[in-house]
């Protein structure tokens, strides 16, 4: 990984990012856009200008969920010492995982129908709706004309895409990828739909306390935006060029749980078979993981069940975070913005703390970690991601 770009609620770009994260200090505060609705907060990126960085007439043609990512990779780019005006683009792909897609440009588009008719519906409705767009507005805007898709494999798409990434450039199919996750999914309906599933913390009277990984007063998720985007490319070429190298995606696995639309399997059968996957992809023991970036949503059922299986597989002695408790849950987008903390904290030597945990719940016999980040020399990291339908996708990061 020579690459890496962030647009999260913790900050835009790395450096606001890793500072936000390992302050534990959560992003989650009312949101003006879901006034009216049974859960009125969220974790938004601060501060972004999408046509002071995009341009008025770009930004106005790409959902948020797009204009986050376009950012995010341009970062990316730059962080990787790489010239789009010169690479051969044929040899770069592009591979991106998005839950939702536009959920903005859908809902504002649907009022429009319903209040003034079929005729003043955008003519922009599908390009900037559709998930794939995101895939092909990066082709358009780096000219990278390599294979081009998008992951949906709900909030482990993020993770999902980084390990196809990965897989195509040991194909030979490319020779840089451009990878990770996006999503812009904090809109009324959506939010609507989240809190009727009972998924989502109500604590509207105090929303900072809302996201609390492993406590035991949690009470559900908070929901947030984010895009983080990888550049990957093949070892030896890195060293060719001359480039520095982040991380290593050492392992990547994925299985389905076949269990629930969404509740995960309380034994945790098929987060176990991901993460016997990408130990064995990465050809390492469970004992040599020193840390996990856990998916951690904050949820009763998620945090107990991914728990059970993170001590049955790797152990009592393994160092865990959820930064889900200062970024909230960024969906599709959230399996690569926590690989990218994966590997900042082998970068740093420091794991963020999660943020919120006051009283760890007895069930989860784990070593969170809390209340201020923890010193520690890590070779190797795992980051997890699990979605809804059961679909799983775990990643093992090795110091660069």
């Amino acid at each position: 990984m020579t690459g890496l770009g962030l647009v999260s609620p913790a900050g835009i770009g790395v450096p606001a990012n890793w500072a936000r994260v390992c302050s534990g200090e959560s992003t989650a505060s009312t949101d003006p856009d879901l006034a009216g609705i049974m859960v009125d907060f969220s974790c938004r990126v601060p501060g972004f200008d999408a046509e002071a960085l995009l341009g008025r007439k770009h930004a106005r043609r790409l959902d948020r969920f797009v204009q986050l990512a376009v950012v995010a990779a341009r970062e990316a780019i730059a962080d990787a010492g790489l010239d789009p005006e010169s690479w051969d683009g044929g040899r770069v792909g592009v591979v991106l995982g998005c839950g939702m897609g536009g959920s903005s440009t859908w809902e504002t588009q649907h009022r429009r129908l319903l209040e003034h008719g079929p005729g003043k519906v955008s003519p922009m409705l599908i390009p900037m709706l559709v998930p794939n767009m995101v895939a092909g507005q990066l082709a358009m805007e780096f000219g990278a004309t390599g294979p081009n898709l998008v992951t949906a494999t709900a909030c482990a798409s993020g993770a999902t895409a980084i390990g196809v990434a990965r897989d195509l450039l040991r194909s030979g199919a490319c020779d840089i990828m451009l990878t990770g996750g996006t999503e812009a999914g904090v809109t009324p309906l959506s939010i609507a739909g989240f809190a009727q599933m009972g998924a989502l913390s109500t604590r509207r009277d105090d929303p900072a306390s809302a996201s609390r990984p492993f406590d035991v007063a949690r009470d559900g998720f908070v929901a947030a935006e984010a895009a983080g985007i990888l550049v990957l490319e093949r070892p030896e070429d890195a060293r060719a060029r001359g480039a520095r190298a982040h991380a290593h995606i050492a392992g990547y696995g994925a299985s389905a749980d076949g269990f629930h639309q969404t509740a995960p399997d309380p034994e945790g059968r098929g987060a176990e078979q991901a993460i016997r996957a990408a130990l064995a992809d990465a050809g390492v023991a469970p004992s040599e993981i020193g840390h996990v970036n856990a998916h951690g949503t904050s949820t009763p059922l998620n945090d107990v069940a991914e728990a059970r299986v993170l001590r049955r597989v790797l152990g009592e002695g393994v160092a865990v975070t959820s930064t889900k408790g200062v970024t909230g849950h960024a969906l599709g987008g959230a399996g690569a913005i926590e690989a990218a903390y994966t590997v900042l904290a082998i970068e740093h030597g420091q794991i963020p703390p999660t943020a919120n945990l006051d009283s760890q719940d007895p069930e989860i016999d784990l070593d969170i970690v809390a209340k201020s980040p923890r010193e520690q020399h890590l070779e190797l990291a795992m980051s997890d991601s699990f979605g809804f339908g059961g679909q799983n996708a775990v990643l093992v990061v090795s110091a660069g």
